[in-house]
């Protein structure tokens, strides 16, 4: 027998034996009515009561997301949140930290100097204020300059005292700061500069609202748009059924005292078949909104019948048209009150803001823009608020070439009879190509 054969003879064995005989009764399962042990794990982890997250000290994506969800926002920045959850949370003057108390002594002496600083700007204000006008040279009118200049450089020494306290930044990450102080409204402009402002900017220039509506547009205040709970974002499409309710702004302003101001919201992108050409509409205008730092919330649904010019008309495009810009602008009133009973006359149609903002000495602040254009809910729109035109299709005129056709020349001459129709790939050739 050879090596080869005395090698597979236990391994055909083993192939020829039946498996079930070597099973002992114990590896047979049976039938059991009983559940198995996994089944019994999924039992237990269905009764768990849902995780309760703590908005201080959530620190996974997993947990900010069913936050906010719920309609809770996340409290400071991740790194914080982590340092809370991995410390007793001890308020910062009491951090057993020998670098970190040599640097709150540093900015505690810096701020007294600031204090010294700001008590003698008050006095030197005062002492100008009691001054007789006619013992200035220039009088009125150089008193006045010289004190709007000491009252801007007393607003710049009240934020430096405070820019570098770091109970001031976490009063104000925590979202509990005061926007009546200065320090809080220079951090939030801030802020705000850091990407919203730049955001907005590259919207304005990118869909040329500069200057198809405005000719020159710098904006110093942050406004952000909603219908109902939607968020919108700068320059985003909104569905025709849910922006057929009015909007809902929240406009911050970064300087101090209570203002009034217009709200305008203007489509830029009306069609005018007959000339070729586009013209602008007024869907809203409300005039003598008040407005201040802490005053930010504006639901257009919401204003009185004497602040409202001309009520809420639903965006709409109409099929076949590009979509529409729809440009909401704050404008400040720098003349003070308007009265609205001479705009009652004021038609939607042919509206230009450059011409409106110059009548009424309006200064635009701030703006945020959406689009618009045709989709399945925009004929119900229409009809629900009375607009003609929802069977109205736009489509491109054909341009008529302005040069006469040429006759064809070369191998297109030559093999343009029917015997050669087989070389025409689907059709006939009717001129030479350049």
């Amino acid at each position: 027998m050879s090596t080869c054969q005395k090698a597979a003879r236990p391994l055909t064995r083993c192939l020829q034996t039946p498996q079930g005989s070597q099973l002992s009764a114990r590896s047979i399962r049976t039938f059991t009515s009983s559940p198995r042990s996994n089944e019994e794990e999924a039992a237990v982890e269905s009764t768990k009561q849902p995780r309760v997250w703590d908005p201080l000290t959530v620190t996974s994506k997993k947990g900010e997301k069913a936050l906010m969800k719920s309609g809770v926002m996340p409290i400071g920045s991740r790194r914080r949140r982590m340092a809370i959850q991995t410390s007793d949370n001890i308020p910062f003057e009491q951090l057993p930290y020998q670098c970190f108390q040599e640097g709150l002594t540093v900015l505690k002496e810096d701020r007294a100097e600031k204090i010294k600083l700001i008590q003698t700007e008050r006095l030197r204000i005062s002492n100008l204020q009691a001054l007789d006008p006619s013992k200035l040279k220039g009088g009125e009118q150089v008193k006045h300059t010289r004190l709007e200049s000491m009252r801007r450089h007393l607003e710049y020494l009240k934020i430096q005292a405070d820019r570098n306290d770091p109970n001031i930044k976490k009063r104000f990450e925590d979202g509990d700061g005061d926007m009546n102080k200065p320090i809080y409204r220079f951090l939030a402009d801030e802020q705000w500069r850091k990407y919203q402002r730049r955001q907005i900017v590259q919207r304005i220039n990118q869909l040329g609202i500069v200057p198809d509506v405005l000719a020159h547009f710098e904006p110093s205040a942050e406004v952000r748009l909603a219908f109902r709970s939607r968020q919108v974002e700068h320059g985003g499409f909104i569905d025709s059924r849910v922006s057929e309710v009015p909007l809902r702004l929240k406009v911050q302003v970064f300087d101090k005292g209570e203002r009034l101001v217009s709200i305008v919201v203007v489509d830029s992108d009306v069609p005018l078949v007959d000339s070729d050409k586009f013209t602008s509409r007024c869907h809203f205008l409300a005039m003598n909104v008040p407005l201040s730092p802490t005053t930010t919330s504006i639901p257009l649904s919401q204003l009185s019948l004497e602040q409202i010019t001309l009520p809420w008309l639903p965006p709409f495009a109409q099929k076949g048209s590009p979509y529409h810009r729809y440009s909401v602008f704050v404008c400040e009133q720098t003349a003070g009150k308007i009265d609205t009973s001479t705009l009652q006359s004021l038609s939607r149609d042919d509206f230009f803001l450059r011409s409106f903002k110059d009548k009424h000495s309006l200064k635009p602040v701030g703006m945020s823009i959406f689009r618009s254009e045709w989709d399945e809910g925009t004929a119900g729109v229409m009809a629900r608020a009375g607009i003609e035109g929802a069977d109205v299709e736009f489509r491109r005129k054909k341009v008529v070439a302005l040069k006469p056709k040429q006759k064809a020349r070369g191998w297109e001459a030559r093999h343009s009879s029917a015997k050669y129709r087989q070389l025409w790939r689907g059709k006939k050739p009717f001129a030479l190509k350049r």
